[in-house]
């Protein structure tokens, strides 16, 4: 199976009773302000469970009580498959698991290096390479097929998915119910029925309402409908410092954990038991130029603290890194994408997506897909475990080759060079005349060539013939 269990300690920003006043407070908010159900089904589970509902709603305040029974219903793990039913992506503990993120608006075209409108060529593209990249757990769309009508650009796009790589999925659903009925009736398709989808699913759905504390109709019918269904859901916060949340981080991290509190408890009324994933973006706000910062500290930090309040929940997290908001692959583009990525990973993040994000989530560029990969692999080797025992702390070999020896002779030495040390595929480690005699190219170009050269080569395992006859008349 894929995925790390990272070095112990794990990265942790709060003590124990830290953890503890943010849930407290998390429950407060919860039973003294409560938030907006816009759904009668819903309103109708929460009342039925002992919730206080304002008249006919859609204020609703929710006991810890009913909080408490929630998480005591929710799975601790979830196992993902792929597209081929093999179960390779266990959410549990604090293994760590990389992805691209979603629905870009813009894509720097491989072949121009101009920025233009991203189409469904491009969500084609981006499954295509991380199903050849070692390095990628998982894939989301990375563009939105703007040469698509928005009706059915959420079927597309998956189906674009499904036709370009077997490895599991994570979906956005943001339009009309009938796109992700369409999306169970093609999935259900492919794993030959719901039962087997249940049992092995290969797709998770990315859920999303609006903070603080409202939730619409849309968007707890896709709560609901997943939960029915045991189809694996996210249902995220977006909390924005300052905007959407308190300034303070620690304000805007107990009201982000009392919206995943909330969303896991109408998921557990819906279906006991049903796998839900917790986690979400509290992130800062940048005054100065009214964006959302992908890049700024304060963003991963949280995340790191919301996958130590997984753990106390015993939840699989969702988290975020590998991002940016640089404008082009660039210097800072890598820095920011690095040192988020090692940091989700340090704090145990399950599910670590937006990996090559540009332009605070509005653009991306298939080059940036490669170096990252590498960058996975720079991670992971960090935060591999060894084992110490006789045969690797080696005094006897210390002992035969002794004081002024050489180690390169020896039968253990050749036996494992390859496995001991991690070599690049793409980073540059010659010396300067080696690089200059094959051409002295950045990085960057490195990573445009491998993409080209992986799109011109790579051939997904492809979908039986009468599948995808079937789900183009579907799509139709």
């Amino acid at each position: 199976m894929y995925g790390m269990e990272p070095r112990r300690p794990l990265l942790e920003y709060l003590s124990q009773d830290e953890v503890e006043e943010i849930h407290w407070a998390s429950l407060e908010i919860l039973e003294r302000t409560g938030l907006n159900v816009h759904h009668p089904e819903t309103l109708k589970l929460l009342y039925d469970a002992g919730a206080y509902v304002e008249g006919e709603g859609p204020r609703v305040r929710i006991p810890a009580a009913v909080v408490e029974e929630a998480l005591s219903r929710a799975p601790g793990r979830v196992v993902m498959a792929n597209r081929e039913g093999e179960r390779v992506m266990p959410l549990e503990g604090s293994k760590s698991f990389f992805g691209t993120g979603s629905d870009l608006v813009n894509t720097i075209a491989l072949d121009t290096g101009q920025v233009r409108a991203s189409v469904l060529q491009d969500v084609a593209n981006a499954a295509r390479l991380c199903d050849a990249l070692p390095n990628y757990d998982f894939v989301m769309s990375y563009g939105l097929a703007s040469d698509v009508s928005v009706d059915r650009q959420e079927a597309a796009q998956f189906v674009a998915m499904l036709r370009n790589t077997v490895k599991p999925q994570i979906l956005t659903t943001f339009t009309e119910m009938q796109a992700l009925e369409d999306i169970w009736e093609i999935a259900t398709l492919i794993a030959g029925g719901e039962a087997e989808f249940q049992r092995n699913p290969f797709f998770i759905i990315y859920g999303q309402f609006t903070s603080p504390l409202q939730h619409g109709v849309e968007a707890l019918q896709r709560l609901l409908f997943c939960a029915q269904r045991r189809i694996p859901i996210i249902y995220v916060p977006t909390i924005m410092s300052g905007m959407s949340g308190p300034i303070d981080m620690p304000g805007s991290l107990a009201l982000g954990n009392a919206e995943c509190l909330a969303g896991l408890t109408m998921h557990q009324l819906a279906q006991p038991g049903a796998p839900f994933i917790y986690g979400g973006c509290i992130c800062s706000f940048d005054m100065r130029d009214m964006t959302i910062a992908y890049g700024a500290p304060e963003w991963h930090v949280t995340g790191v603290m919301m996958s130590q309040l997984s753990r106390y929940y015993d939840l699989p997290v969702f988290s975020t890194g590998g991002c940016s908001d640089a404008k082009c692959v660039d210097g800072q583009a890598c820095v920011e994408a690095a040192m988020s990525m090692l940091l989700a990973a340090l704090g145990g993040g399950n599910i670590i997506h937006d990996v090559a994000y540009l332009e605070t989530g509005l653009c991306g560029a298939p080059e940036f897909i490669v170096i990252n990969d590498e960058t996975i692999a720079v991670t992971r080797q960090m935060l591999r475990s060894y084992s110490i025992d006789a045969k690797s702390l080696a005094v006897d070999v210390v002992d035969r080759v002794g004081p002024g020896g050489q180690f390169v002779g020896e039968d253990e030495t050749l036996a494992r060079y390859r496995e001991a040390t991690w070599y690049p595929s793409l980073f540059d480690r010659s010396g300067r005349h080696a690089w200059e005699e094959s051409g002295s190219r950045p990085l960057g170009e490195r990573a445009r060539e491998r993409a080209k050269q992986i799109l011109d080569t790579h051939e997904p395992v492809p979908l039986p013939d009468d599948l995808d006859a079937e789900i183009s008349s579907i799509l139709a």
